[in-house]
């Protein structure tokens, strides 16, 4: 599980749904009420009623009906923390979200991955995710390797990056995600040689995205910098794509390639980086990322200044121009982004100063949408990320918050009374002395 501030992250996989899908999610919200008057009453057992009554639904042949349950399991996932009520119910949920990607209609499939993700992050780091991870693994390596349409595609590469950061406990883990998101990159490297296919620009840039945020977890691994020649060379001619999501999302991931000194030979051990056993082989190695960095930089310079020309959308263009100014800023003179999210009270703010904190805030604030302030408020797993420390008592009702004072008044009423009784101890003890 990995840490990283905001360069204008992808737009989500919901938009390659149809009209009406989109207004079912969106409207999810309503279709939740009795879950949400649920909650407002703080009834447990009436929570959990809801809860099985959606499990159920999973079940039912009609795949409207399984679709239904699922919009409303997605936004109750978003909506509020449910560790309590699914910690002893997640392998049933997970059995039936995998069933939904494998059978699914493309919506079905899409919700899905969503809620499979989301199961992950209520649930936290531990045994409970890394099972999740093994147990879905396979089945979205499943949705990637059959090249199915983009809406698929892009939300098991979602689902699979957050599955993987969350659960993963080692590199080899890691690494098998990475490895699937890659032969969607630069399939020729895959298992598909035979029959070679090009991602559409959507399904590459998402592949990318979610590349670039597991990548942001192998900062404490040692890694040879020989077998990053051929990825990061082949992610610099992205840089030159006619698609300028594809071009923003291979700009960070190269950035976070010169955050994590991939390009740097000098920073790893000689026996990490000499792989041929010859100072030869190191020079070349040498050379070679030299030059990779010099055709970065020339690009990326050109792209912070790229003219709009007729017809230009001048909002993605900004953000284009923008994005490249800060690579451009960090390649050359070492600049940081910095940015900072206001969460709840006056001192809740959420601050990022590297380019590994803004990949993972950008990816995991698109991913839980509308959820999340609410998972930074009140999930441990976001607030050890991002090293947050909520107030709580900025978000007590006025009534809570006197019972809250008066519970502290108290305590240090009782201390204050403590320290004084032990205070005349010690003078009752000092004058049985003299």
């Amino acid at each position: 599980m990995g840490k990283s501030k905001k360069s204008k992250a992808r737009g989500g996989g919901d938009d390659l749904l149809d009209s009406s899908d989109a207004d079912s999610v969106s409207s999810s919200s309503t279709a939740l009420s009795d879950l949400s008057i649920s909650y407002a009453t703080e009834h447990v057992n009436s929570q959990e009623f809801v809860l099985d009554k959606y499990i159920d639904d999973l079940y039912e042949k009609r795949g409207s009906t399984r679709e239904a349950a699922l919009v409303k399991l997605v936004d109750a996932f978003e909506s509020f923390m449910l560790h309590g009520l699914v910690e002893n119910k997640y392998a049933t949920l997970l059995s039936q979200f995998n069933n939904s990607v494998k059978k699914g209609s493309t919506k079905e499939v899409f919700l899905a991955s969503r809620a499979i993700g989301l199961l992950a992050i209520t649930l936290g780091a531990g045994s409970s995710s890394h099972e999740i991870m093994e147990e879905s693994h396979p089945q979205l390596c499943r949705v990637l390797q059959a090249w199915s349409d983009a809406a698929k595609m892009i939300s098991a590469l979602d689902c699979l990056a957050v599955i993987t950061f969350v659960g993963a406990t080692d590199l080899a883990e890691t690494e098998l995600s990475l490895k699937a998101m890659w032969d969607v990159i630069h399939p020729k490297s895959g298992s598909n040689v035979g029959t070679v296919r090009k991602p559409k620009p959507p399904v590459l840039a998402a592949a990318i995205s979610a590349w670039t945020f597991l990548l942001t977890t192998i900062g404490s691994w040692r890694i040879n910098p020989n077998s990053w020649k051929e990825p990061i060379a082949f992610l610099s001619t992205l840089l030159e794509a006619e698609d300028r999501a594809v071009r923003m999302a291979a700009g960070e991931a190269l950035v976070l390639c010169f955050e994590l000194n991939l390009l740097d030979v000098s920073s790893c051990e000689d026996g990490d980086a000499n792989t041929g056993g010859t100072g030869g082989s190191k020079n070349r190695l040498f050379l070679d990322m030299q030059a990779l960095k010099a055709k970065i930089s020339g690009l990326a310079s050109n792209l912070s200044a790229e003219a709009g020309g007729k017809g230009a959308d001048k909002k993605n263009l900004t953000d284009q121009r923008d994005l490249f100014q800060r690579i451009l800023d960090f390649v050359k003179y070492g600049e940081s982004p910095e940015e900072s999210i206001k969460i709840a009270g006056k001192r809740d703010v959420l601050r990022v100063s590297s380019w590994s904190e803004l990949i993972q805030l950008n990816f995991l604030k698109r991913f839980l949408g509308k959820g999340f302030l609410k998972h930074v408020k009140e999930n441990g797993l976001l607030q050890d990320i991002f090293d947050i420390k909520v107030d709580t008592t900025e978000t007590l009702s006025s009534t809570d918050k006197k019972i809250f004072r008066s519970e502290e008044e108290k305590e240090r009423a009782l201390k204050l009374n403590k320290e004084r009784r032990l205070a005349q101890a010690r003078k009752n003890a000092a004058m049985l002395v003299e």
